[in-house]
């Protein structure tokens, strides 16, 4: 089968199109999984260039998300039948419950195989069936950015009508967390540098607008927008770049979602957190139980993901170049 690998560590170029890797095959309690699609993440970005926390692991199919149909099942399956269609669980041992240290030591395109392969094989709890009203592309898009966000709103904030959220972009973690804002009737202002791309926010929902370019202390102008109270959540993606920016922008008690680097690392000063009693609370994608849940969600309200541009399988690396650019808007996908 043809299936790409990072090779080196060096970026982009690192990533090598194998036109002739085996076929894996399912043992007891696989898969067998055509992929149809899959879809990038920053996290992709930084594996390639080797500044991600844990790694990969030498020649690694990379990327996280991807959905395709199952073509074979191995002995003692009950989860799945062939013909059905999946995504792969971007932890596939964090099944439910808290957080381990074991759960989250192994991730799909890291640490393990990937999804940038015409074929892969899943354990069967590691992997879930995607809404019937999606495409494979966007299902590709739900198992890292879309429950992060889902985490994030649903889970950990557990957000409710009539409270604020704010976010922080448009990039596939911060339109899904707007789609699951409005989804539970919270009003939501969204950051961009791009006036485009903010009027493309405003038919995706969001309530309130702001351009940080035109506006620096951008914190200032969330206070103003909620008169003075503050947001109940932040979704905060860009690091410590934005961090403090957000942390002002939060109520006395309310929250932040900490998601991203993109921004950069840097330091806080943790007094600002404590005078607004405030709860900064990391988020790293979800169990296969919140999978579902956010499935069920986005099927009850056929909510559909926001896909900027589809690449083919040969032009992976220009996928890769395009989400580096910054110039997308929700998810870059790659048909296999």
């Amino acid at each position: 089968m043809r299936a790409y690998e990072l090779r080196e560590a060096i970026g982009i170029d690192g990533v090598v199109l194998n036109p002739d890797r085996p076929t894996p095959g399912a043992r007891p309690g696989e898969i067998l999984v055509r992929v149809r699609a899959a879809s990038l993440n920053y996290r992709d970005l930084m594996i390639a260039r080797g500044v991600y926390r844990s790694g990969a692991r030498p020649n690694v199919i990379p990327l996280s998300d991807g959905a395709g149909d199952v073509v074979a099942i191995g002995p003692g399956v009950t989860r799945f039948k062939v013909g059905d269609r999946v995504a792969g669980a971007f932890f596939p041992g964090w099944l439910g419950g808290a957080p381990s240290a074991e759960a989250i030591s192994r991730a799909l395109g890291g640490s393990v195989d990937g999804m940038l392969a015409e074929t892969v094989v899943l354990h069967e709890t590691g992997a879930i069936a995607i809404p019937e009203h999606m495409s494979f592309e966007e299902g590709a898009t739900l198992p890292c950015a879309g429950l992060t966000a889902w985490n994030a709103v649903a889970e950990m904030a557990t957000v409710r009508a009539g409270e604020t959220v704010l976010l922080l972009g448009t990039g596939g973690v911060s339109l899904f967390a707007l789609q699951f804002a409005k989804l539970h009737g919270a009003c939501a202002i969204l950051t961009s540098s791009s006036n485009d791309k903010l009027a493309l926010a405003k038919t995706l929902g969001a309530d309130q607008t702001i351009n940080y370019q035109e506006t620096p202390e951008w914190h200032k102008k969330v206070a103003e927008l909620t008169g003075g109270r503050g947001v109940d959540l932040v979704v905060e993606v860009g690091g410590a770049a934005t961090l403090e920016r957000s942390i002002r922008s939060t109520r006395v008690g309310g929250a932040i979602a900490l998601i991203g680097v993109v921004g950069g690392t840097g330091q806080i000063d943790p007094r600002l957190l404590m005078s607004r009693a405030a709860r900064l609370q990391g988020i790293f994608v979800g169990s296969l139980e919140m999978f579902a849940a956010m499935n069920a969600a986005l099927t009850q309200a056929k909510l559909r993901p926001v896909i900027d541009r589809v690449f083919p399988f040969q032009e992976a690396r220009e996928a890769y170049a395009y989400l580096d650019s910054g110039r997308h808007i929700g998810k870059v996908v790659i048909a296999v």
